[in-house]
């Protein structure tokens, strides 16, 4: 295993997209959605441990998340773990894990990617970032992984490839990008797919430090300028106080639309190992197996009769979940929280939105 390889699992997010599963205190990361007995992160973390050395695996998470996770990762050596005081979206994230692990090895190519993504083929998925890592060592270059797109899916980045700027690398393709899109209608996601010129931006990403720092520089001065100067606090107990600082004074951007739309040095390997961004319940539908009705059921025990296309869920032990005569719901179940919605997206943004307006943010 190469030592001078890196990866860092970006876990900050809040999600309140798996409402009420999900709440500010137990976002999405830390959850067992799947129902296999390991949260998101915790399969991440494993899933990256085939790839790079353990002690170089490091998570970005909020301040307020860092000591779950701490219980979810125990053999995570403490100081893997890095927190940010505000939320300012992915490139701050990055930049401040780039200049840290520049700091500890000026040698070091690093994977990005966020911590809550499902891959169902995972040796595959093992090949193509090792692949991609390996090729990105020697190259200024800043890589990308994009997705097969298997639908006109409205919620997912897009990435176009130029057709006639390609190479190859261990049998993995990768073409110069042309543009990115962010999350098209379904009119226009039904063109990009028929087109045979766009994949979905996974969100996770590939380059030596040196090169996405350069990035950073030219791209994001007023970011990268907050960070520069780490190397006098970082691995040192002035660190946190240090970052501290720099966030009061980072805007929000991410690192798609900082530096990756501008540069031109921006390819996108093509892969097909499976992967699924399990972001909101309509994308675990997708990916579930369901009964002969079409419904995901997961419960401890239950009774359906006379309904179709819903999602159920109940989180409570030893308790019977009954429903009958539904067609295109969700039912969620929780300790404190039961939710009867109709699957429509709106509907369920309505619901998120009304907790704040009616004084119930305390289930949030």
């Amino acid at each position: 295993m190469n030592n001078n390889f890196y990866c860092v699992i970006m876990a900050g997010g809040v999600g309140s997209r798996f409402w009420p599963v999900s709440r500010n205190s137990r976002p999405k990361q830390f959850l067992d959605i799947l129902g296999i007995g390991k949260s998101f992160l915790q399969l991440t973390y494993d899933r990256f441990l085939k790839i790079v050395p353990e002690q170089n695996i490091i998570v970005v998470t909020s301040t307020s998340y860092a000591d779950l996770v701490r219980r979810h990762l125990p053999s995570l050596p403490p100081e893997n773990i890095l927190a940010e005081p505000y939320r300012r979206n992915t490139a701050p994230c990055i930049a401040y894990a780039a200049t840290r692990i520049r700091h500890m090895n000026p040698e070091a190519t690093m994977v990005v990617a966020p911590s809550d993504h499902f891959i169902s083929n995972e040796n595959l998925f093992i090949d193509t970032i090792s692949s991609a890592m390996n090729y990105a060592a020697t190259h200024d270059e800043l890589f990308t992984l994009g997705i097969d797109p298997t639908r006109p899916e409205t919620g997912y980045g897009y990435i176009q490839c130029n057709l006639k700027e390609s190479t190859t690398v261990d049998g993995n393709i990768a073409y110069k990008v042309k543009t990115f899109t962010e999350k098209p209608n379904k009119d226009l996601a039904q063109v990009f797919v028929d087109s045979g010129e766009f994949l979905w931006n996974s969100g996770i990403f590939v380059w030596n430090t040196a090169t996405i720092c350069k990035a950073l520089e030219r791209w994001l001065p007023e970011i990268y300028s907050l960070f520069k100067d780490g190397d006098k606090y970082y691995c040192t107990p002035e660190e946190q106080e240090f970052i501290n600082r720099s966030y009061e004074e980072c805007p929000a951007i991410s690192i798609d639309y900082g530096v990756m739309e501008k540069t031109s040095r921006a390819w996108v390997f093509q892969a097909s190992f499976g992967w699924t961004d399990l972001g909101t319940w309509e994308s675990l539908y997708l990916h579930a197996s369901k009964d002969s009705n079409r419904n995901l059921v997961k419960c401890d025990e239950s009774m359906i009769d006379s309904t179709s296309d819903c999602i159920i869920v109940s989180h409570e032990k030893d308790k019977l979940t009954v429903v009958k005569g539904l067609s295109n719901y969700m039912v969620i179940n929780t300790d404190d929280v039961l939710m009867i919605c109709p699957r429509e997206e709106g509907k369920f943004k309505e619901v998120i939105a009304d907790l704040a307006v009616n004084d119930k943010s305390r289930y949030m």
